[in-house]
């Protein structure tokens, strides 16, 4: 599996349930997350940057525009990067991601009685962004 290959079509996935308007909020923070990842990785690449910032639903064009800044920034090697791309992808396009092998399995559990609505966030958490130096 390329992993520059999962995380283009987790982007346009995000973009494309975005636009046709069945993105579940799941989907859209997941889209969230994983492009905030990437302009973090992008620190620096004004041209790649300006590219993420685009909802392109195709991932060719995504390929095209910012693949070589994928390697370049080391992206493709980056676990959290990777994880939020399978998630993404998993959520947004099922199809897609048993093309590519996808699977994202999670068993979490909760024990004793709840009396009220229950949610478990269990994507990808990012750490905080360091302060800005000033």
């Amino acid at each position: 599996m390329d992993e520059i290959n999962v995380i283009v079509g987790a982007l346009a996935a995000g973009a494309s349930a975005g636009v046709s308007g069945t993105a579940t909020e799941a989907v859209k923070d997941s889209y969230q997350l994983l492009k905030t990842s990437l302009q973090r990785r992008f620190t620096g690449r004004a041209t790649a940057l300006e590219q993420l910032a685009a909802d392109e639903t195709e991932p060719g064009v995504w390929q095209a525009r910012i693949g070589q800044d994928l390697h370049d920034s080391g992206a493709v090697a980056d676990q959290q990067i990777l994880t939020a791309a399978r998630e993404l992808l998993a959520l947004a396009d099922p199809a897609r991601a048993a093309q590519l092998n996808i699977t994202v399995d999670t068993v979490n559990g909760a024990v004793g009685s709840f009396h009220a609505p229950v949610s478990f966030d269990q994507r990808t958490q990012l750490p905080p962004a360091p302060p800005a130096a000033g």
